[in-house]
């Protein structure tokens, strides 16, 4: 199944050595992979690209940009170049990735952007993007006051004495300029560097970073899958001397907050947020928004997702089920070997566990609902083929009502 689920994103990938060679049906890791190291590619498609990637507890887009800031903060720039374009298609826009090379020149080094920039013009280049704009006129972001006086005494108290003038760059230009620049939100820059620090081996730096990151609105649930995710790219050592720091943030600040945990939260809703859906596991336009992931030990995830007419998921299926709340419009579903039931608003669709299923729009009206599951040991959708339109139009009767 795994195997399977791998294979529905070789698309999304491709890497300076695997561009140039021709994959078998399945596989994702360059077929030299095979002839040289086997095992390697076995790992390659079943795990990292058919369960690690899968995982629920960070978007594809985030796991985008935590994987290029890696490779160009460790200096692995032949790897850049394929997950450049993966991050593109995962959501994040060519300004955003000009803007963690710049980023990362502050914490990497100029060496490493400038390689970086090289590895990402020739993606830019095949795929016809069009030169970065200069964003002049927007405003810088906020950044809270009271954190920032208190960060700016303790770099003078610290480092002043000592290399004043890296206290006053640091100061100026690193925090007063640099983190404040629009092109990424205080929530990327924050996943951006930790996972450059993570890669690179920076524990010390790490306690600042990750507390300021959960403050720029990571989760702990995110922010615990970042040296998940880099263990593969960065190397174990480097993602378990992360733990540690993890741990004593995670406990100074339940500390610092005690019942935070227990407080009522809202997710607010952010338009910017919306990705579509990845044509691996989708058939037409659809848009996916307000993703949502519950903090341990909780496991319910979700999202709103709209289908316009004709837009249907893959066959796929849910290790503890799924639960459908339809809120607009007029759907189809079908469980394998069952009929195309009719879904409009106000219906709730219960499907169990490892079943094999489809959910769509009708072929005259557009559909949205609320998708609600929870994951088994960390991934709660195993994803399969396309629903074809032959299997799609087997419903007259529902196409019928559908239009009424």
């Amino acid at each position: 199944m795994k195997k399977l689920a791998a294979s529905l994103v070789i698309s999304s990938l491709a890497t300076s050595v695997g561009e140039a060679q021709e994959r078998p049906a399945g596989r994702i890791a360059p077929p030299d992979v095979y002839v040289v190291a086997p095992g390697l590619g076995d790992y390659t498609d079943e795990l990292l690209f058919g369960d690690v990637w899968l995982r629920d507890q960070l978007k594809p887009r985030d796991r985008s940009i935590i994987t290029v800031s890696a490779l160009i903060a460790s200096g692995r720039i032949a790897q850049v170049g394929g997950h450049v374009g993966r991050a593109l298609d995962n959501g994040v826009t060519p300004s955003e990735i000009g803007e963690i090379i710049t980023h990362l020149a502050f914490y990497s080094g100029w060496p490493n952007a400038i390689s970086a920039v090289n590895a990402t013009k020739e993606v830019f280049d095949k795929r016809g993007i069009e030169p970065v704009a200069a964003e002049a006129g927007q405003q810088p972001l906020e950044l809270d006051p009271a954190s920032e006086a208190a960060r700016a005494a303790s770099v003078d108290t610290s480092t002043g004495p000592v290399v004043p003038a890296l206290a006053e760059y640091t100061n100026r230009v690193l925090f007063g300029d640099l983190w404040r620049r629009p092109q990424l939100s205080a929530r990327d820059r924050s996943l951006v560097t930790i996972a450059g620090l993570i890669a690179t081996g920076k524990a010390e730096q790490l306690p600042f970073h990750l507390s300021r990151g959960m403050d720029n609105g990571l989760t702990r649930t995110e922010v615990a899958e970042v040296p998940t995710h880099l263990a593969y790219y960065a190397g174990w050592p480097n993602a378990m001397s992360a733990v540690p720091v993890l741990r004593g943030v995670f406990e100074a600040r339940k500390a610092a907050a005690p019942g935070e945990a227990d407080a009522l939260s809202v997710q607010k809703h952010d338009p910017e947020a919306a990705a579509t859906g990845s044509p691996e596991n989708f058939t037409g336009s659809v848009r996916v928004e307000s993703r949502f992931q519950a903090e341990d030990p909780a496991r319910v995830g979700g999202a709103t997702v709209s289908f316009e007419p004709g837009a249907r998921t893959a066959w796929h299926t849910h290790p503890l089920g799924q639960t459908l709340i339809v809120t607009a419009g007029c759907g189809w579903v079908q469980s394998e070997g069952g009929p195309i039931g009719e879904v409009r608003p106000g219906d709730v669709v219960n499907i169990p566990p490892n079943v094999r299923h489809w959910h769509g729009a009708s072929k005259g009206a557009s559909m949205t609902h609320v998708a609600v599951a929870e994951s088994l040991n960390g991934s709660a959708v195993t994803w399969m083929e396309q629903v074809t339109d032959d299997q799609y139009a087997r419903g007259p009767e529902a196409a019928d009502q559908c239009r009424g």
